[in-house]
């Protein structure tokens, strides 16, 4: 925190003994050590709750540009879909099946699996 050297700290010893006297520097100098750890204590504790607050902020951060990943992403999906269904639409009438007027693609609940017959299951 404070950056004495030996040559310093020697130097406020010598006047602090001259000051005070040989009586009362080592109660003085007891009760500088006592300030000098509660600043210390002081120090750490707001260190440490800055940097949770600023571990907090960035993993709100994060969050945040995750959910607009996704945002995104679904968005463009949904782009993708309509497309596709405007496509299939377009073939279906230049085509002239009359009878498909709607393509419905059943939506898969989950991975295809093997039935005991040896075919697959939607």
């Amino acid at each position: 925190m404070f950056d004495f050297s030996l040559g310093e700290m020697l130097v406020v010893a010598l006047v602090a003994l001259v000051v005070l006297g040989p009586e009362r520097l080592p109660k003085a100098a007891r009760f500088a050590g006592l300030w000098v750890r509660r600043a210390r204590a002081q120090w750490h504790s707001v260190r440490t709750e800055l940097e949770q607050e600023l571990a907090s902020e960035e993993l709100k951060r994060s969050l945040q540009e995750g959910r607009q990943v996704l945002v995104d992403t679904r968005s463009q999906l949904q782009d993708s879909l309509h497309d596709a269904h405007s496509h299939l639409q377009e073939l279906s009438e230049h085509t002239g099946e009359a009878g498909i007027e709607h393509m419905h693609v059943p939506a898969s609940t989950g991975p295809a699996t093997r039935t005991d017959t040896g075919k697959y299951d939607d």
